[in-house]
């Protein structure tokens, strides 16, 4: 039994999947088809916030410890539950976290082509996967 489930609209067609042992809903596709740069990135979850993605406006970068949840290490290239999280690459995602030796220009991330995490240079480019924290109320939706 997955640890996820679908949300939005039908099974066949879902677009957040949420994690049931965390509560957080994250985006079921990449927020962009493209890598992108810790600003681009950032931006593009503005553009997320402003379309009001799935009926919400207050989607996020994870933190790494929230992005770290979502690494399956009984899989590998990629290192995620693919029958969930379309289109997921085994490469790098961003997460908000900075990195702690040059926070205005570091930021860590996640490699999921074998769950590891480290930090790059905010200039790079990398996945993005998008997540909103649930209150108890909204848990149901």
């Amino acid at each position: 039994m997955s640890k996820f489930t679908k949300l939005l609209p039908v099974p066949e067609q879902w677009v957040m999947v949420r994690d049931e042992g965390t509560g957080l809903v994250w985006t079921a596709d990449n927020v962009s088809p493209e890598r992108l740069t810790f600003a681009d990135a950032k931006k593009a979850i503005v553009a997320m916030n402003a379309a009001r993605f799935g009926g919400y406006d207050d989607w996020r970068l994870p933190t790494i410890t929230e992005l770290l949840t979502l690494v399956d290490y009984t899989r590998h290239n990629p290192a995620i539950d693919t029958d969930v999280f379309r289109n997921a690459k085994p490469n790098w995602y961003w997460s908000s976290s900075p990195g702690a030796s040059s926070p205005a220009d570091y930021a860590w991330g996640v490699g999921f082509g074998n769950g590891f995490s480290g930090y790059d240079h905010r200039s790079n480019d990398a996945f993005v996967r998008a997540v909103r924290s649930v209150s108890p109320a909204s848990a149901g939706q």
